[in-house]
């Protein structure tokens, strides 16, 4: 148990690191514009990465359901912005989808 101290504050600092080391530097520093535009697109491209490949695994015999909540949340994030709207009701137009097939 002894061991296992080091080993969690040395992970814990290794992950925490980097994340704070940039906050503290641009703190105070404007960023350029397209910068700015690179790290914005950075959480749309995340989900697209990580969510479109599954879609299509979870609704195997039923595409047109992963069809209507991938447009949903094309629609309704190109329109209002955000994360967890778009994802949240992507979710249940799928599933209203599925409800109606069977």
């Amino acid at each position: 148990m002894n061991n296992l101290i080091p080993l969690i504050l040395g992970m814990a600092a290794v992950t925490y690191g980097p994340r704070l080391i940039p906050f503290l530097m641009l703190t105070n520093k404007k960023t350029p514009k397209r910068v700015d535009a690179f790290l914005k697109c950075i959480p749309v491209a995340a989900i697209g990465a990580l969510i479109i490949p599954g879609v299509f695994n979870a609704t195997p015999d039923m595409p047109l359901a992963a069809i209507s909540g991938m447009a949903f949340t094309l629609i309704y994030g190109l329109w209002r912005g955000g994360i967890i709207i778009p994802v949240l009701g992507s979710v249940a137009v799928t599933y209203f989808i599925l409800f109606l097939g069977n």
